[in-house]
């Protein structure tokens, strides 16, 4: 009787064991997809943050009231200023200080104004939005030619890079937008 009750004992101690194990397991399993959940649930709002950065760039380039102020230029205009960004040796990063930045705040958008000022996207958690415009190439307008009344009208192409970043983070996360805007031709102004 004494051997079954060691065996009993030997027995209860391995079940405890392997529900104790069972049990920590678990609990990491568990806050391990919190943390996977919480990643993934910032970037989804770092993305949107780029996405508004791109929205604003639209904004600018549709406001009526900043495209008649000679003293303002929209972000597409400022950026045919500069030189045209050459897709087959460089990118276009959210980081290059070269190109026409304008920034998404919590202010929001406003007519009649260049969105340059500094400011958090959000508070919660704490983020940047910005987006980065170049011009990338003045081409015919494939079929439109007819439409638009002849050859001194082309297709000026830009890129609108998005970018949104948590504070405190060295990668940002970024979408792009290619932009055609129909206007004279370079050759005939």
């Amino acid at each position: 009787m004494k051997k079954q009750g060691g065996l009993v004992l030997v027995f209860a101690l391995l079940v405890l064991v392997s529900i104790t194990i069972l049990g920590i397991s678990s609990v990491s399993s568990s806050a391990l997809q919190t943390k996977m959940a919480s990643s993934i649930e910032k970037t989804s709002l770092v993305f949107d943050a780029a996405e508004a950065a791109i929205g604003g760039v639209v904004f600018e380039a549709e406001d009526e009231a900043l495209l008649s102020d000679p003293n303002l230029l929209d972000p597409l205009s400022e950026a045919r200023q500069a030189a045209a960004i050459d897709l087959d040796a460089e990118q276009l990063s959210c980081f290059d200080d070269r190109r026409t930045r304008r920034n998404a705040t919590m202010a929001g958008m406003a007519f009649n104004t260049q969105h340059t000022q500094n400011g958090k996207f959000s508070d919660l958690p704490p983020m940047n939005a910005w987006s980065r415009s170049v011009f990338v190439r003045e081409q015919a307008c494939i079929g439109s030619s007819n439409v638009i009344g002849g050859s001194n009208i082309n297709c000026h192409v830009f890129l609108i890079r998005g970018c949104g970043q948590i504070e405190g983070s060295d990668f940002a996360i970024a979408n792009t937008l290619t932009a055609s805007v129909f206007a004279p031709s370079s050759t005939n102004r």
